[in-house]
């Protein structure tokens, strides 16, 4: 798996088809894709483009998509996939990953797609509705695609280390990616250590903190990693960006990160971090900035949004 890829995660619908064929010719490889971002048919149009023009040939391409919370009962697992294959316009998913360890109950393609949180949006008091499924039953149903052949790799998102332990200990296929909440305000490092430990690979997502948090009120303006001493310093050092020196600590310490973007010039300034290295010194002050400050997190947002307390971290 290329370690950067480039996240979906609100992107505009009408600008995703224009934005992988630029992404393609800026070096990616690699597209991080959900049914929940809402946005995959659009993605896919982006990749039949690249594919159909010669830009790129499929086995050079790395593309993830996620399992929505509604579809975790076993027969609901291989449709969702298959609906995700097509409106990508792929035969096969390179990762397919549980999106979050919540199940809901489940909503119809027809009636609504993607269902989102709530179970009925249009009831007086709409919630979230959740479903009694245990995590060896979806599990067992992905490791079946990767037999039918329709995902190469499967692995799971916003997981700690005790239901990873249980998951891994369970499985006929060990999950091979790990897609979590990681930035220097969030650093991780016991998770880390445990994916290196049993060959899982660490993703993180929201790799430059706050910035995608604020315009949801889940983060504030004053919350960016990006202004903090150590990096502005760093950034001047080495004649980068902030979001650059962020990024490379993220992929000089070993995880994979998938920055969103819209932008062609941010594009080719997140895909320009091969070339230069931080120092021992500068990488532990960037540790050091770690505040366990997490944005995205299911226990604050869907009480606060979807009016359901549903919480997945201690």
């Amino acid at each position: 798996m290329p370690a950067l890829g480039l996240g979906m995660w609100k992107v505009e619908p009408e600008r995703c088809e224009s934005l992988v064929a630029e992404a393609v010719a800026a070096g990616y490889r690699h597209f991080d894709c959900a049914c929940d971002y809402g946005n995959e048919a659009e993605v896919g149009r982006g990749l039949q483009r690249v594919l159909d023009a010669g830009t790129v040939t499929r086995d050079q391409l790395w593309v993830t998509s996620k399992l929505w919370n509604t579809y975790h009962r076993a027969e609901h697992v291989r449709p969702a996939l298959e609906r995700s294959l097509r409106d990508l316009n792929l035969d096969y998913l390179d990762l397919y990953l549980i999106h979050f360890p919540i199940a809901l109950q489940y909503v119809d393609f027809e009636t609504r797609y993607p269902p989102g949180w709530f179970y009925d949006p249009d009831a007086v008091a709409p919630q979230m509705q959740l479903d009694r499924v245990t995590m060896a039953e979806t599990w067992g149903a992905m490791e079946e695609l990767v037999s039918a052949g329709l995902v190469r790799n499967i692995g799971v998102c916003n997981m700690q280390t005790g239901m990873l332990r249980e998951l891994i200990h369970g499985a006929r296929i060990a999950p091979s990616v790990l897609q979590v909440e990681s930035h220097p305000y969030l650093v991780q490092n016991t998770l880390l250590q445990f994916c290196r430990q049993q060959n899982i690979v660490f993703t993180a997502f929201s790799p430059l903190g706050a910035l995608s948090y604020v315009p949801l009120d889940f983060a504030a303006p004053e919350d960016t990693v990006l202004e903090e001493p150590c990096i502005v310093r760093a950034a001047e050092a080495h004649g980068r960006t902030a979001a650059q020196i962020v990024l490379r600590w993220g992929i000089q310490r070993g995880t994979a990160v998938i920055p969103k973007t819209s932008r062609r010039e941010r594009l080719e300034e997140n895909i320009a971090l091969f070339d230069f290295q931080l120092s021992d010194a500068e990488m532990a002050a960037i540790d050091g900035l770690d505040r366990n400050r997490r944005f995205n997190d299911p226990g604050d947002f869907c009480e606060r949004v979807f009016n359901t307390f549903c919480p997945i971290y201690q």
